[in-house]
């Protein structure tokens, strides 16, 4: 007897039932009633001349044929889901969702939005900030802007910044720090956002590479892991922070924070422009591509008189 596939349909409401494990909630999230889902898998259990699922009162598991069969039908629907996300975007070219951290977001990105959307009226830009690693398909990201020392294996990617770090301050904070020993008389503002890296660019680093002898206790003052707020607390005065200059970039050129010192610390990690192979010449995604990095050459400007120490 030749083999019949089973309904498309059956199989997406047992997909739905294993995921759950309710019958309820997977017929809510496919927009049927309870009853309409069990007919549906009792259909495909007749099919298949096996159950799949052991029914008990307000609950159901999986029987052993159920079990081989759901991660299969998992995963399935999911390449569908994902190769009809990817045709969507495809037709899509007045739509652009990027994702960077939320520190590059709130203090580089965000701020020079409004250059983009006069030079790409046509493109509505949308930004997803989060540190996770979104999933191009599945989370429906056409661009990402990731930060570190990753290879992006599979992906088209290209640097974007690399940046350094050095104290930065407050202009009246900057008029009475003559010298780098100074800074031990300041609040010191610590960014922990760069600890993943086998050495990080704190202020034990740098004050080091500058020639100050380091009392014997540990340096104390307030500790922040996400950059953006090490620097707002510099922006309000309260000290001086071990910044990034990828975060700081808009605040140094308007002159709101001052890194006085040309003595910088720089590492592997930067800022890479990730998309899947193939996008990079969509054309919202080149027009991003363009701007970013239009953006982004004034701002090596900074780097000029620099001395550069790389830490690894």
């Amino acid at each position: 007897m030749p083999e019949t596939r089973p309904p498309l349909t059956a199989l997406r409401a047992f997909e739905a039932a294993a995921r759950h494990m309710s019958f309820q909630d997977a017929a809510e999230e496919l927009g049927v009633t309870p009853a309409a889902l069990s007919y549906q898998i009792k259909n495909l259990e007749a099919h298949l001349g096996a159950p799949l699922f052991y029914r008990r009162n307000r609950a159901v598991s999986l029987t052993e044929a159920g079990r081989a069969l759901a991660p299969a039908m998992t995963s399935g629907f999911d390449t569908l889901h994902r190769g009809w996300r990817a045709v969507q975007r495809l037709q899509d070219s007045t739509t652009l969702v990027v994702t960077a951290g939320p520190a590059f977001t709130a203090k580089w990105l965000a701020p020079r939005l409004y250059k983009f959307a006069e030079r790409h009226p046509e493109i509505e830009l949308r930004f997803a900030a989060t540190l996770k690693i979104m999933d191009f398909d599945r989370d429906a990201v056409d661009v990402a802007i990731r930060f570190g020392t990753g290879t992006d294996d599979g992906f088209f990617s290209e640097p974007v910044y690399a940046g350094w770090i050095s104290p930065m301050m407050r202009p009246e904070i900057a008029a009475r720090v003559a010298t780098p020993g100074d800074l031990l008389n300041e609040t010191l503002i610590h960014d922990d956002s760069l600890t993943f890296l086998p050495r990080s660019p704190d202020w034990d680093v740098w004050l080091r590479q500058a020639g100050v002898a380091l009392p014997d206790a540990p340096l104390r003052g307030p500790r922040f892991s996400q950059a953006d707020h090490a620097i707002d607390l510099a922006l309000e005065g309260v000290g001086v922070v071990m910044g990034r200059s990828s975060i700081a970039l808009n605040l140094l050129r308007a002159g709101t924070l001052i890194a006085p010192f040309p003595l910088a610390l720089t590492v592997d990690a930067m800022y890479r422009l990730v998309c899947p192979h193939g996008q990079e010449t969509r054309p919202a995604v080149a027009a991003f591509r363009d701007w970013i990095h239009a953006e982004m050459a004034p701002d090596l400007a900074c780097h000029k008189g620099r001395q550069l120490v790389h830490i690894g």
